[in-house]
């Protein structure tokens, strides 16, 4: 089993910057990929971005290309989420999200965490 919990989430005005931590327990994340996912109001949840287990391959949606850099630290077992040009159609709670092995980009990963709220006011 794997344990994620996510922090850094927020406030932010339209432009600012914000880096989500999603720092896991239970089990070395060294065997996992790790993605994000977010879930906007009223909407469903979609990705945002993943990387494998070192870190070698990262994946983005199209609409956080340029602006959102996904990074890992193994021996801290925890995967980041920086943001930066954030924008109000960004604003959504963040799931971090690990299974073994490949990244995907649907939601078909069997450990979640409880989600963090990034607010972009305009």
């Amino acid at each position: 089993q794997v344990q994620l919990v996510e922090s850094g989430g927020g406030l932010v005005q339209d432009g600012g910057s914000l880096r989500l931590s999603c720092a896991a327990s239970g089990r070395t994340l060294r065997q996992y990929a790790m993605a994000w996912f977010r879930q906007p109001p009223g909407k469903e949840r979609v990705f945002v971005s993943a990387i494998t287990w070192n870190g070698g391959i990262t994946r983005y949606a199209d609409s956080v290309k340029g602006r959102i850099t996904i990074s890992r630290d193994n021996a801290k077992n925890t995967v980041y989420l920086q943001m930066a040009n954030l924008k109000p159609e960004d604003t959504a709670v963040y799931y971090c999200a690990a299974r073994a092995f490949i990244i995907v980009e649907s939601g078909d990963y069997p450990y979640w965490g409880q989600g963090t709220q990034v607010t972009v006011s305009s």
